[in-house]
């Protein structure tokens, strides 16, 4: 009688190695990398007044070993965001630092536009690609309502500078409230036509205050106010470094994107992990689980103790947030201590 052959045991995965997966198999193949939680604008929506910071930012060198060690399980795109990014004064370092990382092959940024004047050409020199730029009206006196400090200015003188800068890529966000600006989306989609930005309206999450505006209605109120639109097929062949929530719908000037977190759930197809400024991993924009990766970095950890972090907490990453069961706003961080 021949003897059994003796059991091998299967080799262990390596934790650094791509896929990089959720706990329902989703492929993670961007990050949303918050540098700051604070900002010079603090819009109501976003940062209420009792949203006192973080005290202990990551350095340069800690995002640059984050965003390393993330590249090698398999992430291609990163976005810096806030709080708003610019006002950090290393973020020349930070961009070109992450844009220089193999594997990372875009390298975008969420900003009020505020310091763009100066910034843009110097930021897309750093290899900064992209860029998102929030603006929610297109009126100084309900600019003033939703943001007091904010510098309405110099976002608008900001947002030219960009669309002359080269950017491969450039989107106007525009957080749509009830009674506020809901009535400006046509005007608003005009002036990002006219400079080369392609226009989002975003249904307002429960992060801060303000009543939301469904998108089928503000599609219904658009078109009624003589813009024509009509929906762009879904794109199924959509890589992973392009496709994100947004649906978009075309007009005669051209592109207009919906981002519907509240109507149209979009985390089926969500490809997303974030890192808040502290260097907490948040694996849902909707949840509280974490994992702290600068304790880790700061304890002599490995890339691959840290990749380990990542895929635990990934491994706790819900099928969808949880935006629109009752109660659940109360127990939500402001979003601009997410990173959003």
């Amino acid at each position: 009688m021949t003897p059994p052959l003796p059991t091998v045991a299967a080799p262990l995965r390596d934790p650094l190695a791509p896929p990089l997966l959720d706990a329902q198999g989703r492929r993670m193949t961007y990050l949303r990398l918050s540098i700051t939680d604070r900002c010079n604008f603090r819009c109501t929506y976003c940062s209420p007044a009792s949203w006192g910071g973080k005290k202990d930012l990551l350095t340069p060198d800690e995002f640059a070993r984050i965003v390393s060690v993330f590249a090698a399980m398999g992430i291609q795109r990163v976005r810096l965001t806030g709080g708003e990014p610019l006002i950090r004064p290393d973020i020349l370092e930070i961009a070109q630092r992450i844009a220089s990382t193999p594997g990372v092959r875009r390298v975008a940024i969420t900003t009020n536009a505020s310091h763009l004047e100066r910034l843009a050409a110097p930021l897309r020199e750093a290899g900064v690609s992209q860029l998102n730029i929030s603006l929610d009206t297109l009126s100084a006196e309900t600019f003033r309502r939703i943001s007091k400090q904010g510098d309405f200015a110099a976002t608008l003188r900001g947002i030219d500078a960009a669309a002359k800068a080269g950017y491969d890529s450039l989107k106007l966000n525009v957080v749509v409230m009830r009674g506020i600006n809901d009535d400006e989306a046509p005007a608003l989609a005009r002036y990002a036509h006219e400079r080369g930005i392609t226009p989002r309206f975003i249904e307002l999450m429960p992060f801060g205050q303000g009543t939301p505006v469904p998108t089928a209605e503000l599609i219904a109120q658009m078109q009624a106010a003589g813009l024509s639109l009509a929906p762009e097929p879904a794109d199924e062949d959509a890589s992973s470094l392009t496709s994100g929530p947004a649906r978009y719908w075309r007009a005669p000037t051209g592109r207009v994107g919906f981002i519907s977190p509240l109507t149209q759930n979009f985390c089926g197809g969500c490809n997303r992990v974030r890192v808040a400024s502290n260097g907490d991993l948040r694996s849902c924009l909707g949840g509280r689980a974490q994992a702290p990766l600068h304790q880790l970095i700061r304890g002599g950890a490995s890339d691959t103790d840290l990749a380990l972090a990542i895929r635990g907490a990934l491994g706790e990453k819900p099928e969808g947030h949880r935006f629109t069961e009752a109660g659940n706003g109360s127990t939500l961080l402001p979003m601009m201590g997410i990173g959003g």
